[in-house]
């Protein structure tokens, strides 16, 4: 293409992301040589001034297409956004921003949320996950640790599934960001779990939710699987487990729910499934799956 184009993952911190060796993955794949992809780490102060750069009118350098969006950004940045998608809006968090422009004008920014596509399509890649037959969809129990932007998807993501009940298990629940304010706006009745790590009933209870679980979703960032681990006493067989973790691997909640009998599902794959819908809102174009693992699996491997 003649004219440049650029996009970025933005978080704090961001230095560790490998989504640049997934979509520069997709760009060469497409024969787009004109894009770049770059880390772009950003404080919570230095939201505003991003946004506004990526909205200017074109200059005569690279334009902006977009950005992924990581923590702690994903439902900072909602108020701020010229639009939303309604499944963003409903989730309460954007993990993409494309930059829409017609003409030499401002761009109008976009808000989506991939990280839905992303957990469905990493529980139905390697999880294999399948409920329960229709008679028993009720009684069929999905588990999410954590109550943040990403476990709010999580929750869109498990009703897509199909799961009948859902529990989720977190040190807060309180806030308009928080996993229990996006169950309400999608209508959705959960069970609450609080976490007080080192109090016995309250390990107890989240102990039980585990061992309870036909299927987990852990949104904790890095280092909450670790306090985790140790409560993994039991779990039904096969019962995947998708932790969103994806460095270091496996975490330590992953290997305990192996241990255990569980089925794990790496963090990598959600990544790689939320890139995909990505590149195709950035670009336009359909990119090449199977390139995008390829660059990924060799990027995880030298790590």
């Amino acid at each position: 293409m003649s004219a440049r184009q650029r996009a970025a993952v933005i978080g704090l911190p961001v230095a560790h992301s490998l989504s640049p060796v997934l979509h520069r993955a997709a760009y060469s794949a497409l024969g787009l040589d004109g894009w770049q992809y770059e880390r772009r780490e950003t404080r919570p102060e230095q939201l505003g001034p991003l946004l506004a750069e990526l909205a200017a009118p074109a200059g005569p350098g690279p334009v902006w297409a977009g950005l992924s969006v990581t923590m702690p950004h994903k439902q900072a940045l909602l108020t701020r956004l010229d639009a939303l998608d309604p499944l963003a809006q409903t989730v309460g968090a954007a993990n993409t921003v494309v930059a829409q422009r017609s003409g030499r004008g401002p761009a109008l920014l976009t808000g989506f949320n991939t990280d839905v596509a992303g957990i469905v399509g990493a529980l139905r890649e390697a999880g294999r996950y399948r409920l329960p037959d229709p008679a028993d969809l009720a009684d069929a129990t999905a588990l999410v640790l954590g109550s943040g932007a990403t476990a709010c998807s999580a929750l869109a993501a498990l009703t897509e599934l199909g799961a009948g009940r859902i529990v989720v298990a977190a040190r807060s629940h309180a806030g308009p960001g928080r996993a229990l304010a996006a169950a309400h706006r999608m209508g959705l009745e959960v069970e609450a779990v609080t976490w007080r790590p080192g109090d016995p009933a309250s390990d107890a209870a989240v102990a039980g939710a585990m061992s309870g679980a036909d299927l987990a979703v852990s949104t904790l960032p890095a280092h909450g699987p670790d306090l985790l681990a140790p409560l993994v006493r039991r779990v039904r067989p096969g019962a995947p487990l998708l932790d969103v973790t994806y460095e270091p691997w496996p975490t330590a909640l992953a290997a305990a729910w192996q241990e255990a009998g569980g089925l794990i599902v790496p963090g990598w794959l959600m990544l790689l499934h939320q890139a995909v819908p990505q590149v195709r809102l950035m670009t336009g174009m359909t990119p090449d799956v199977d390139a995008m693992r390829t660059a990924l699996l060799r990027a995880l491997a030298r790590r």
